[in-house]
Order: C-alpha cells, then structure tokens, then sequence
C-alpha cells in the first residue's frame, strides 16, 4: 500500500491521534470562509494615480494602469524633464475608439522613484495638448 493511500486511511479511520497543542493563525481571506460571511466591500477607486519623481521633477499623479502594455508620458512633461535621450520611433498606437496615432518618439531608461524604490521604465512620448494628463505607468 502507498505510504500515501495508508496516511489517508489511518486518517479517515480516526487511527490518527489529534494534537491540541498547536494553534493555528488563519489568514482574513480563509476566515471569512470558515464563519461564512462575505468579507467588505471596497468601493472601486476608479483610477488609481500615485505620486513619482523624474530625476529633480516631482510629477504628482501618476495614473498606474495594470492592463497597459506601455507607458505614456506628455511631450509637455519630456521637455520640463530635459535631459532625457530621445529616440525616433515608427511605432503608430491605435486607440481605445480605434483610432490611430503616431506617438512623437521614445525615451528608453527613464529612472523613475516611487516612494523609496526607483525603477528603469520605457516611455512612449506622445504630443498631447492638455498639460494636465498625468503619467501612465
């Protein structure tokens, strides 16, 4: 018999001895499971924005887009930013109301700090004419 097969058997047939001694820590998830009651409901955020810094830049919101594939950063922002390695680019983006753009250019290895970590990112830099539109990371 599998040692397997015999501990369920020796198990299910009481054989086993119950330690009482141990307590056991149950997660907030595995809790609710237990006492069957649904845990609280969160209302939805909407879009949740951040706040990071570029290099001296202090940029206030930042829009973090889990879904997105790439990250999006004003023309406007680029130039207060200087100092950044603009590459051209071919790319052309096609839009959530199918339309197609063709982004300005492309800036490879931008250090952005998020709180006390910092990360490499990529940005695809896009003419965009309101000022206000945040970062999306």
């Amino acid at each position: 018999i599998p040692l397997y097969t015999k501990f369920m058997k020796d198990i299910l047939t009481k054989k086993g001895k119950y330690i009482d001694s141990e307590s056991i820590m149950v997660g907030g998830n595995c809790n609710a499971m237990i006492q069957r009651k649904l845990p609280e409901k969160f209302k939805d955020p909407k879009s949740v924005t951040i706040p990071c810094t570029i290099g001296n830049e202090s940029v206030g919101k930042t829009l973090i887009d889990l879904g997105a594939s790439i990250n999006l950063m004003p023309l406007s922002l680029c130039r207060r930013i200087g100092n950044l390695k603009i590459n051209p680019t071919k790319m052309t983006l096609q839009l959530t109301d199918r339309s197609i753009t063709r982004p300005y250019e492309v800036v490879e290895d931008v250090l952005v700090k998020v709180h006390h970590f910092t990360f490499p990112v990529d940005f695809v830099i896009m003419d965009i004419e309101d000022a206000e539109i945040p970062l999306i990371l």
